[in-house]
């Protein structure tokens, strides 16, 4: 008897490896695989701006890293006794102008230079409903501006509205060619965050959705290069039990997105990648443990061994940086 409904993966052409450089953006989802294969010691640079949702807001966050300008100070706003940036999540504000512009345009550097670089980009999309300023804002040099962060603003400020599927297909396709000009051998794998977006409603975020989806295998069927990750259906349609949200029945939970990471590892990472992230992983666990008895032989023995481990694994993989585990265990 099935107790999940089946679902195919293609393992991904050419799949993502130790060496690539690996860029992620878009929603808190994105976040999970970002941490994931960060923790694993693959080379990755998440989310410079913040947390991104709506299409609009990762391709001009993608555009303004290929562009590199520096954000000048007419482009912050002073609200809540911070300065602030509507493009930039919250992360960023600060109450001395000058810390928040150097934290952007260091952020938007280190951005472009890795993207550059980069043999893997992964864009994760939330929703479909974008932001913009409208003429109740205070500063009309900002209206009609498309924000991927509120900042706790007045409700009146903004309009909202949901991007249709050609709108959100123009704004991929006009980044991905910009992306494509500018890194020549970046790979780009779509998914779609099974985070749900229950304040715009049931029935809108499965509209959200579903456009979304729309929209990324418009571009994948039409670009080689462009890749499908159903990171989405696995918790919605495999998945599909409400024990495996978060009491907000909105974000999976830990067994939810460690089943999503566990495909993703099996269809997206290549055999030789994932037998080293096994043995990372034991002395992530040792390197964990804590002793009761840390003065005593065997404990000493534990750490000598998991040094021993760590150091092996240095040597053999150059790319590979094992100081923090090696001083932890020679401890």
């Amino acid at each position: 008897m099935d107790f999940f409904a089946p679902i195919h993966i293609d393992n991904l052409q050419p799949p993502i490896k130790y060496g690539d450089h690996v860029f992620l953006i878009g929603s808190c989802f994105t976040e999970h695989i970002g941490n994931a294969l960060a923790g694993h010691k693959f080379s990755v640079l998440q989310n410079p701006n913040g947390i991104l949702f709506d299409p609009a807001s990762v391709c001009n966050a993608l555009i303004s890293y290929i562009e590199n300008k520096p954000l000048a100070e007419d482009g912050l706003i002073y609200l809540n006794e911070l300065w602030q940036s509507w493009q930039h999540h919250s992360r960023f504000s600060c109450i001395d102008k000058n810390t928040v512009l150097k934290n952007i345009n260091d952020a938007r550097q280190q951005a472009h230079d890795f993207l550059k670089k980069a043999g893997w980009l992964i864009i994760t999309l939330g929703s479909s409903f974008s932001y913009r300023l409208n003429e109740n804002n205070p500063d009309a040099k900002f209206n009609q501006l498309k924000v991927a962060n509120c900042h706790r603003a007045p409700g009146q400020w903004f309009d909202k509205k949901m991007l249709s599927i050609e709108e959100t297909i123009t704004l991929l396709d006009n980044t991905y060619h910009r992306l494509r000009f500018f890194n020549p051998n970046l790979k780009i794998l779509f998914t779609v965050s099974p985070v749900r977006h229950l304040r715009d409603g049931v029935v809108e975020n499965n509209r959200s959705k579903a456009k979304l989806i729309e929209a990324v295998h418009h571009i994948v069927h039409k670009f080689p290069v462009a890749n499908y990750f159903p990171a989405y259906e696995l918790v919605i349609d495999v998945l599909r039990d409400y024990r495996f949200y978060d009491i907000d029945l909105a974000h999976p939970n830990y067994a939810a997105t460690e089943f999503v990471l566990e495909k993703f590892i099996t269809h997206c990472i290549d055999e030789a990648s994932q037998q080293l992230m096994k043995e990372l992983k034991q002395i992530a666990i040792a390197k964990k443990h804590r002793a009761f008895q840390p003065e005593t032989n065997a404990h000493k023995a534990f750490l000598k061994a998991h040094y021993e481990k760590a150091k092996a694994l240095s040597e053999k993989y150059s790319f590979l940086d094992m100081r923090e585990e090696m001083e932890y265990f020679s401890k």
